[in-house]
């Protein structure tokens, strides 16, 4: 896989995130915001590590 799919596949995880926000804005969630702030949690991380891991590849998409 190179640093374009890559990329594609982390744009899309990061255009999912506002649908994570939304969710924690439910007030009929429940215990799943403990799971759903834990994916957010996560993917923030994953974007960010990928950002360091390949920090030209902003430009690139």
């Amino acid at each position: 896989m190179d640093t374009t799919a890559i990329r594609a596949q982390i744009d899309l995880i990061e255009s999912k995130r506002d649908v994570l926000i939304e969710l924690l804005e439910r007030p009929d969630l429940g215990t799943l915001r403990i799971d759903v702030n834990q994916a957010l949690e996560e993917m923030d991380e994953l974007v960010e590590e990928f950002k360091r891991t390949f920090p030209d590849s902003e430009s690139d998409g």
